[in-house]
């Protein structure tokens, strides 16, 4: 495949994130362009910069569809966006046990603070970047 590909094919990444699919509406083998971001760091940087847009262009895309279901009064789209964005109805985790008063180790207590921390990674990093 010819060299003049490699623009196009970042631009049809901007508009479908999806390597297979952009290298077959361009024309170019998946080998090639595995081959071209592995020897040309350029491609490979603007590859990165190309998806991460093509992916943000599809995440607006769903959030328009799932914001005109609501409008529309679908159900599971209402569901999906309060427990997602409203912090009333987002999951909620409760902790029991048959423990008593005994009281938890050191070991214990840190195993459960990593476990909530990886349980809870994303929305944790929601909450320091302003999100909810």
């Amino acid at each position: 495949m010819k060299k003049a590909n490699k623009p196009e094919l970042i631009e049809q990444l901007k508009k479908t994130p999806i390597i297979q699919v952009a290298c077959e509406k361009v024309g170019v083998a998946r080998a090639t362009f595995y081959r071209w971001r592995k020897e040309d760091t350029d491609f490979a940087e603007k590859v990165e910069e190309a998806v991460n847009a093509g992916s943000q262009l599809i995440n607006d895309m769903a959030e328009s569809v799932l914001i005109t279901a609501i409008k529309n009064g679908n159900i599971t789209a209402i569901i999906f966006w309060l427990k997602n964005h409203h912090k009333m109805y987002s999951p909620k985790m409760e902790v029991t046990t048959k423990n008593g008063d005994i009281p938890l180790t050191d070991e214990q207590k840190e195993l459960i603070r990593k476990s909530l921390d990886l349980a809870f990674a994303d929305q944790l990093t929601d909450i320091k970047h302003g999100e909810q």
